[in-house]
């Protein structure tokens, strides 16, 4: 069924349907709702009747100049060659092009925000851009070169020139890269398309570009958070670790939201555990210290940080991502253009403003770069206890399987991981305060949206990596004690964790193997959803 836009009430599930194909390979396609077309048809007749005649009062960007040249009349006889001229003159991107997600979530958010009819484009131009999405022709969009306002000038004008088939763009086409005419002609489309007045500013004028990115990558964090609360309690029980930190009165106490929630999600996912008990502390493990048979551990009283602090630490980061959910919710249902339209008892005003400013996506794009790095962080420092038998108490030494010496077991999966924690922690800067004036300071102060939306991309799918790692290695620990730990049964939702990677990746106990597809296939697991629903499958839906 296809996603109908409106303008107003486009979710961040409906974008990803049509950004990336389903489990078919299908992509979702996109329509305009009746209505909608009705609105921007009425809108649009009105400006063709009443606004362009060259004696119209100035309308900025409808018939004058941009930028500085805001008070420069451009003629009807020049309207069709100033339309071409805009385009050209802000394609101005570099750099190697945004993955197909996000052109494909930027045609259709760019096409939403028309559909709220504040924008003035004719319907042929909705529909052609629709009608592109729904074709497979995805523009080549440098990644470079958009400072966030007025707009993602430079990236929209390069979607732009493909999308109407001016001899320089270049899109991909099944797989293929080439000519956007050729592309078109392929896919069976014109491969011109004439701009009207007002339709190039339309196309390039808003943050565009950057809340695709916006809504790719917090729409993938709320994937997130319920894995890494998996991966937290299969560490946890690894690891025979303290439940009492999770008790609901220790979160009454201190009653933050997120908090409370991770701390039921533990709590829910390890019910029945005895492995996180004073009794399962008993056994002795392979790799355990200083201990001999009969002799009782030391009390565990209570668990180190990574362990005992989760609550206290993923809960902040689920309340951030419900911070940046609603910004991006509103943002995905806004007019992002500049001047807007309204409409008043039958006629319309022309009113400049400034929504193309993308400062509410690059501050919440910051803020989501910086939770889930402090998300991944805390990950990563769970699964490098997991290598350490001094800090794992006991678990055989980097998970190793097999002859000692001759095989090295996951030390370097940790090392890599502590890679990207350092990327992240690099990527978590703030962007969102740089800002250079551009255009002879006619945009004297900008949001450098595009960037911020880039690096907390990068940040969450480096996060992913790291969650999945910690599910694979706490995995790991898991089948090396299976034997040793038979007497003391896991948690049913960890359980039910376990054996769903398990059954994808079959454990191998008799030495090092080919690690980069494993880990491959973990995160793989993470990224479809099939170790979340394993578990909610076990103990029911997850918070």
């Amino acid at each position: 069924m296809a996603v109908s836009i409106d303008g107003r009430t486009l979710k961040g599930k409906q974008v990803l349907k049509v950004a990336r194909p389903g489990p078919s390979g299908r992509y979702e396609k996109a329509s305009l709702a009746p209505a909608a077309r009705e609105r921007i048809a009425a809108t649009r007749a009105h400006i063709d009747a009443h606004f362009m005649t060259d004696d119209a009062p100035f309308m900025y960007s409808f018939n004058t100049g941009v930028g500085l040249f805001k008070d420069q009349r451009v003629l009807m006889s020049e309207m069709t060659e100033y339309q071409r001229k805009s385009v050209y003159a802000h394609a101005t991107g570099i750099g190697e092009p945004f993955a197909e997600d996000v052109t494909r979530a930027t045609m259709l958010l760019r096409a939403n925000a028309f559909a709220s009819n504040y924008s003035g484009p004719r319907v042929e131009l909705v529909e052609r851009l629709l009608a592109c999405l729904n074709a497979g022709v995805h523009p080549v969009i440098p990644q470079k070169g958009s400072v966030g306002a007025s707009g993602d000038l430079a990236p929209l004008a390069h979607m732009s020139a493909a999308v109407c088939g001016f001899d320089e763009a270049e899109a991909v086409y099944k797989g293929k890269r080439m000519k956007a005419r050729d592309a078109l002609a392929k896919a069976g489309l014109t491969p011109e398309f004439a701009l009207g007045a007002k339709d190039a500013s339309a196309l390039i004028n808003g943050s565009t570009v950057s809340l695709a990115l916006g809504v790719l990558a917090s729409e993938d964090a709320k994937r997130l958070v319920k894995a890494a609360d998996v991966a937290m309690a299969l560490s946890l029980e690894a690891m025979r670790g303290e439940l009492a930190a999770f008790d609901p009165r220790v979160h009454a106490a201190r009653p933050h939201p997120g908090q409370g929630l991770v701390a039921r999600n533990i709590v829910k996912i390890t019910q029945g555990s005895k492995r996180c008990s004073a009794s399962a502390r008993e056994t002795i493990y392979p790799d355990e210290i200083g201990r001999t048979a009969g002799k009782p551990p030391a009390p565990r009283v209570q668990d180190v940080y990574s362990l005992r602090c989760t609550p206290q630490v993923h809960g902040p980061a689920r309340e951030a991502l419900d911070y940046v959910s609603r910004i991006i919710a509103t943002e995905t249902n806004s007019a992002t253009d500049n001047p807007l339209i309204f409409e008043e008892s039958g006629s319309y005003t022309v009113i400049s403003g400034g929504h193309f400013h993308g400062q509410y996506v690059a501050q919440a794009m910051d803020l989501l770069a910086m939770a889930m790095t402090d998300l991944g962080s805390i990950c990563e420092r769970r699964l490098a206890r997991l290598v350490d038998p001094t800090l794992s108490y006991g678990l055989p030494r980097n998970l190793l399987a097999g002859k000692r010496g001759l095989n090295t077991g996951f030390a370097t999966v940790q090392c890599s991981m502590s890679a990207l924690v350092m990327e992240n922690r690099t990527l978590s800067g703030p962007g969102s305060v740089d800002s250079i004036p551009g255009k002879s300071n006619a945009e004297d102060h900008v949001s450098n949206s595009t960037w911020c939306g880039r690096k907390a991309r990068t940040v969450v799918e480096n996060t992913e990596m790291i969650i999945a790692m910690e599910i694979l290695m706490a995995c790991q620990a898991l089948s090396l004690i299976a034997e040793t730990a038979k007497d003391h049964p896991l948690g049913k939702g960890t359980q039910a964790a376990f054996e769903a990677l398990r059954e994808t990746i079959p454990p191998a106990l008799d030495g090092d193997r080919w690690y980069a597809s494993e880990m491959n296939q973990a995160i793989e697991l993470v990224r479809n959803g099939s170790i979340v629903a394993a578990v909610e499958a076990a103990v029911g839906a997850l918070e």
